[in-house]
C-alpha cells in the first residue's frame, strides 16, 4: 500500500498512528472518567467535552500559522507532541481531590493536539506538490494510520479497565503513545524534510490552474478569493457533520453505558473500537472501487463523495432512533450491542467519504501561501461542530433519546441539501 509513495509518508503514517493511540485512549475513557470517577452531571460533562474538543480543533489555526511562518512543520509537530505527553501525565495524576491536574492536562492535550495535527496534514499534502493526482489516495492512507491507532486505543482501555479497574493507567498509556510518536518522527525526519518548507521557500507550488493560469496580479487575487470562498462554504457545511460525528464519544458512549448489555470485555469504552476497525476494513475496498471508477472516468468528485457521506451519516442516526424506540429510551442495560455496532458501520462509511476527502480538498484548493491557515480553517469548522456536539450532549438526558437522534438526523439532512445547493461551486476546484 505504501510502496509506491514517498518514504516520508511511511514515517508520517506511523507517527500519526501512535499519536492517535494516545488521543483515542483518552477519548475512550474521558466521559466515563468524568461520570464514574469525578461524578459530574451530564450537563457538566457536556460542557467540558465540547470545550476540550473545540480547543483541539480551533488551535490548528494557530498551529497552521506557526508551521507556515515561524517554526516550520517538523518543529511545530515536535512541540505539539511534547505538550500532549505532558498533558497525559497531568491527567494520569488527577483524581477527585486533584481536579486542577485534570483541567491542566486537558488544556495541554488540546493545545498540543491542535498544533500537531494541522501540520501533519499539511506535510502529507506537501509530499505531493508535484503529484496532486495522488493526494486523495495519500490522505486515505494517512487516515488508515489514524484509524489503526484509534482501533488499538479502546482495546487497550478496555483491557486496563477490566483488569486494573483504573482509568488513570489508561492516561499513562496515552503518554507512552506520544513518546513512541516522537521517536518515529525523529528517525523519519530526513525523509519528511522535503515536505517541510515555509511560504516562499523550498520547492515552489505548482502554477495555479483554471482562470488563474497566465493572468495578471488582479486576476490571481480574484482567483485566490474564489478559492478561499469555496473553502469557507465547505467549512460551514461540514460543521453539521461533526455535530453528529462527535456523539461517538458522548451520546453513543452513554447509550452503551446506560442502555446496552455490558460484558467483561465488551464495555462502554470498547465500542470505540468498531468505527476505526471498520475504517481499516473498508478503506482499501473503497480505494479499489474509486480506482476502478477512475479508470472508467466515472469516479465521483470530492464534493459528491462528501454529499454521499452526509446521507450515510443520517442513516446512522436513524438507526439510533430505532434503537431508542426499541428500548434504549428506558436507560436499562437491555439492548443488543448490534445496534451500536451497526451504527458505527454507517458512521465509518460517512467518515471515510468526508474527513480524508475534505482534507484532500483543502490541500488542492487552498492558495499555496495559505495552505496551513486553510487547513486550520478545516479544523476550526471541526471545532465548532465538536463544541456543538458537547453542547447538545447536555440535553441527552432531558430529551427522549429517539428525539435527540431525530434532531441529529435533521441537521445532517440540512447539510446534505447545502452540499447539493453549492455543488457546482465546490466542483470547480475539485480537480
Amino acid at each position: 500500500m505504501l510502496k509506491n509513495h514517498p518514504k516520508g509518508l511511511r514515517y508520517i503514517f506511523f507517527t500519526e498512528m501512535w499519536e492517535r493511540v494516545g488521543f483515542y485512549t483518552l477519548m475512550a475513557v474521558l466521559v466515563l472518567y468524568m461520570d464514574k470517577v469525578l461524578g459530574w452531571s451530564d450537563s457538566r460533562k457536556g460542557d467540558l467535552y465540547g470545550i476540550f474538543l473545540a480547543l483541539c480543533y480551533f488551535v490548528p489555526l494557530l498551529g497552521g500559522w506557526l508551521g507556515d511562518r515561524v517554526f516550520g512543520r517538523r518543529n511545530t509537530v515536535r512541540t505539539g507532541a511534547a505538550l500532549m505527553a505532558l498533558g497525559y501525565v497531568g491527567l494520569a495524576l488527577s483524581s477527585p481531590g486533584q481536579v486542577t491536574s485534570f483541567y491542566l492536562g486537558l488544556l495541554l492535550v488540546g493545545v498540543g493536539t491542535g498544533i500537531f495535527k494541522v501540520n501533519m496534514a499539511v506535510l502529507v499534502g506537501n509530499l505531493y506538490v508535484e503529484r496532486p493526482q495522488h493526494k486523495d489516495t495519500a490522505f486515505n492512507i494517512f487516515y488508515m494510520g489514524v484509524n489503526i491507532g484509534a482501533a488499538v486505543a479502546p482495546l487497550l482501555a478496555t483491557f486496563v479497565s477490566a483488569t486494573f479497574h483504573s482509568y488513570n493507567i489508561s492516561f499513562w498509556i496515552c503518554a507512552a503513545g506520544l513518546l513512541l510518536a516522537l521517536i518515529i518522527f525523529k528517525v523519519g525526519s530526513p525523509h519528511i524534510a522535503p515536505a517541510d518548507f515555509k511560504v516562499g521557500r523550498g520547492r515552489p507550488a505548482p502554477a495555479p490552474t483554471n482562470a488563474a493560469a497566465g493572468t495578471g496580479a488582479d486576476s490571481l487575487r480574484k482567483e485566490e478569493g474564489r478559492r478561499i470562498a469555496t473553502l469557507i462554504t465547505l467549512f460551514v457545511i461540514v460543521i453539521f457533520f461533526w455535530v453528529a460525528f462527535y456523539q461517538n464519544w458522548f451520546a453513543l458512549t452513554l447509550f452503551a453505558e446506560r442502555s446496552t448489555r455490558i460484558f467483561k470485555f465488551l464495555r462502554p469504552e470498547t465500542y470505540q473500537f468498531f468505527e476505526p476497525f471498520f475504517i481499516i476494513l473498508l478503506t482499501p475496498v473503497l480505494l479499489a472501487l474509486f480506482a476502478r471508477l477512475g479508470r472508467a472516468r466515472r469516479e465521483p468528485s470530492t464534493p459528491v463523495k462528501i454529499f454521499l457521506g452526509m446521507v450515510i451519516m443520517s442513516v446512522a442516526m436513524m438507526i439510533m432512533v430505532a434503537a431508542s424506540l426499541a428500548g434504549g429510551n428506558r436507560d436499562v442495560n437491555i439492548m443488543s450491542p448490534l445496534w451500536l455496532v451497526g451504527t458505527y458501520f454507517f458512521v465509518t462509511l460517512a467518515e471515510i467519504l468526508i474527513s480524508p476527502m475534505g482534507q484532500s480538498f483543502v490541500s488542492k484548493v487552498a492558495p499555496p501561501r495559505l495552505q496551513g491557515l486553510m487547513m486550520g480553517g478545516w479544523f476550526a469548522a471541526t471545532a465548532i461542530g465538536s463544541y456543538a456536539s458537547g453542547f447538545m450532549g447536555k440535553f441527552y438526558s432531558r430529551f427522549a433519546h429517539h428525539e435527540y437522534f431525530i434532531l441529529l438526523t435533521g441537521l445532517l439532512a440540512v447539510a446534505a441539501l447545502l452540499v447539493l445547493a453549492f455543488l457546482k461551486k465546490l466542483r470547480r476546484f475539485a480537480g
